[in-house]
C-alpha cells in the first residue's frame, strides 16, 4: 500500500515524465513567419529546460506574435523527440519566438527569458536532467550577442552563476504538434519554470 507521500513522489515522476511522450507527429521543416500589417518582425531563439513552460511564458508578452517548440544547436537532422531525449544529438529543446519590434524588443524577450528559468543549472531545469535540457540563447546577429551579453553581466553582477551559453542561430527544427502549446492545451502549470525577477534581486548566498 503506498503512503501519501510515495503516492506524490510516484505522481511528480509521471508528470515529469510528461514531457517525454512517445507520440509521433513531427514536422520536419520550419515554416516563415507570418509578417505583421507593417512587415516588421524578428525572430529570437531561446533553451532553458523542456520547451513547454518557456513557451509558455514568452507567449504571454505583450508585442510576442509566435512561440513554437523545436529543437536547434545539434548534428542530426530533422530530429525526432526521441533522439533530441537520449542526449546524444547536441540539440538543446529551444523555442523560436516571433515577434514585432514596434511592440518589444528583443532585449525585453531575452530578459523575460532569463526570468523565468533558472539560468544558473547546468544541463538540467528542475527534474528535467540531460544536454537537451541546457541553459542556452541562439542569436541571429551581433545586436542580438551584445545585448545577451549586457543581460548575462548584470545577472553576474546580482551574483547568479550564469551557465546560459551564447551560441549562433543555426537550423530551427519544430517539434512533433502534440508539444506546440501544451499548458494551453491541457490546462497544466508549468512545473519547472516560474518567473523571478533575478534583474531586481541579488541572488540568495
Amino acid at each position: 500500500m503506498f503512503t501519501p507521500t510515495r503516492r506524490l513522489f510516484i505522481g511528480l515522476l509521471a508528470f515529469a515524465a510528461a514531457c517525454g511522450t512517445t507520440e509521433s507527429n513531427h514536422k520536419k521543416s520550419a515554416p516563415a513567419p507570418t509578417p505583421t500589417a507593417s512587415g516588421a518582425i524578428e525572430v529570437g531563439y531561446f533553451a532553458g529546460g523542456c520547451f513547454w513552460g518557456v513557451e509558455h511564458f514568452l507567449e504571454q508578452l505583450p508585442g510576442v506574435l509566435d512561440v513554437e517548440s523545436g529543437y536547434m544547436g545539434g548534428a542530426v537532422e530533422a530530429p525526432t523527440y526521441e533522439q533530441v531525449s537520449s542526449g546524444v544529438t547536441g540539440h538543446a529543446e529551444t523555442v523560436r519566438v516571433t515577434f514585432d519590434p514596434q511592440q518589444i524588443g528583443y532585449e525585453a524577450v531575452a530578459r523575460r527569458f532569463f526570468e523565468i528559468h533558472d539560468p544558473t543549472e547546468v544541463d538540467r531545469q528542475g527534474p528535467d536532467i540531460g544536454p537537451q535540457y541546457r541553459t542556452a540563447v541562439f542569436v541571429t546577429d551581433p545586436e542580438q550577442r551584445a545585448i545577451v551579453d549586457s543581460l548575462i553581466a548584470r545577472l553576474k553582477a546580482n551574483g547568479y552563476a550564469v551557465a546560459t551559453t551564447v551560441e549562433d542561430a543555426g537550423k530551427f527544427w519544430p517539434a512533433e504538434e502534440y508539444h506546440q502549446n501544451y499548458y494551453v492545451r491541457t490546462r497544466k502549470t508549468p512545473y519547472c519554470h516560474m518567473p523571478v525577477p533575478r534583474f531586481d534581486q541579488r541572488a540568495s548566498s
